[in-house]
């Protein structure tokens, strides 16, 4: 039968916390600066994608590059029509950006009424890497999309993007 006193987890006599409260609340500061750290990165990740996106735009309407009208397409088949026009980054037209630089998935579950009447997509942050994570394994810079829309466009950007 345990008799002294460091045996027993609580208190310590002079009322601190007992050491495993010290640790777990470590552990929990440390989680949630390295989620903050992570915000933070994607982030300005996001932020960078959204500035080259932006300066492609305005290549893109320089050089006359035709924006199409974009459709979501449904899970189960069948599209819907949007009231964006904009450019497909992946040739499958799974993902696009609009005409104002923003950036859209185009796969959703479509109700009936949506596929008749059309629907609005919501837009997301720009990834730097398109289809990153996705289980389908095709990955794409986001660089490389916009040169295959409109070769040699970085070079007519009036900025520099790195």
């Amino acid at each position: 039968m345990p008799t002294s006193a460091d045996e027993h987890p609580g208190p310590s006599p002079a009322g601190s916390p007992a050491p495993e409260s010290d640790w777990a609340t470590q552990r929990r500061e440390a989680a949630a600066e390295r989620a903050r750290m992570l915000r933070a990165r994607a982030d300005a990740e996001h932020a960078r994608a959204a500035r080259i996106v932006s300066l492609f735009v305005q290549v893109a309407r320089e050089q006359g590059l035709e924006a199409r009208p974009l459709a979501v397409q449904g899970y189960g088949g069948g599209t819907a029509r949007t009231p964006l026009k904009g450019w497909y980054l992946r040739g499958d037209r799974t993902v696009a950006i609009d005409v104002d630089g923003h950036f859209y998935v185009l796969t959703t579950s479509l109700s009936l009424r949506q596929r008749l009447l059309g629907t609005m997509p919501v837009a997301e942050p720009v990834p730097m890497t398109i289809g990153e994570g996705g289980r389908d394994g095709d990955i794409v810079p986001l660089r490389f999309a916009l040169e295959r829309l409109l070769p040699g466009w970085e070079t007519l950007s009036p900025e520099p993007l790195a």
